[in-house]
């Protein structure tokens, strides 16, 4: 199961602090030792001085002879072997010490053992459900991710239609631009050609009012002739010459033809009757 990374850079860091510290441990130790075996071989050879002194023959004595027994030591008073007793009890007293101290050292060592198996389990734990955290993190990352770059391909997408629609939409305007000013100019022709033909229909209107007013006056020219023609056959003293110029006279009268109309305009006859001295 691999460790986060500051994990593992803080475990490698106290292990460098801990060898950097700890590189010269044994050395001190053994020279720790080394001191303490020489203050005891100091003290058991500072003993042994003396009772070699205090048993060592003085001047005064006679020396022993050569079938003499020296003193060597095998009564119990000897003060060397009291002195070499006493550096061996001091010896095993201190070894007894330090013994001691390493069972107390080592069930120390023990407890700090399990102790420091019990943080390991703890850690591991911990770093178990770090380590679980992180790879769900991951994962989340990484659809995040690819959710960033699916939200960035969809914008860039869009950018493109925007940029399109953006060109199309100038476009149409200078179209609307063109259109409207067509429209403007169609709108002034219209109005021109409008008033042109309302000008040609006024024209017309004058003309067929025209028409009217002189047929008008020729109907009612006729209808005075008439009137005067039966007033003229109702008189019994009317000599026949001027009977037959008034027969005459109706005569052409009931042959002139009504004027004839072409498109709402007078005829050219109805125009040359209109120039008559009678008229």
């Amino acid at each position: 199961m691999g460790e986060p990374v500051w994990q593992e850079l803080l475990r490698l860091r106290l292990t460098e602090r801990n060898a950097r510290e700890s590189a010269f441990s044994p050395i001190i130790e053994q020279y720790r030792k080394l001191a303490q075996q020489t203050k005891l071989l100091k003290e058991r050879n500072a003993s042994l001085l003396r009772a070699v002194g205090s048993v060592r023959p003085g001047p005064s004595s006679p020396p022993a002879s050569s079938g003499a027994v020296a003193p060597s030591g095998t009564s119990e008073d000897n003060p060397v072997r009291a002195a070499y007793m006493a550096s061996l009890e001091s010896q095993i007293s201190a070894l007894r010490d330090e013994l001691a101290t390493v069972y107390k050292t080592q069930g120390q060592n023990a407890q700090r053992l399990l102790s420091m198996n019990e943080t390991l389990r703890e850690k591991e734990e911990l770093a178990r459900v770090d380590s679980e955290t992180l790879r769900t993190t991951r994962d989340e990352i990484a659809v995040l991710r690819r959710k960033v770059d699916q939200h960035n391909e969809l914008m860039a997408e869009k950018d493109r239609t925007v940029q399109i629609l953006h060109d199309e939409i100038s476009t149409l305007q200078l179209e609307l631009g063109q259109i409207e000013d067509r429209n403007q100019i169609l709108t002034k022709d219209n109005a021109k050609l409008l008033q042109r033909w309302l000008d040609a229909k006024q024209v017309e209107a004058n003309k067929m009012n025209e028409a009217n007013e002189f047929y008008e006056n020729m109907r009612s020219r006729h209808q005075t002739v008439l009137t005067w023609r039966d007033g003229a056959s109702d008189k019994n003293g009317v000599d026949s010459a001027s009977q037959s110029s008034v027969s005459g006279n109706e005569d052409g009268m009931e042959e002139e033809e009504p004027p004839q109309k072409k498109d709402g305009t007078p005829s050219p006859a109805e125009k040359a009757v209109d120039l008559t001295p009678n008229g």
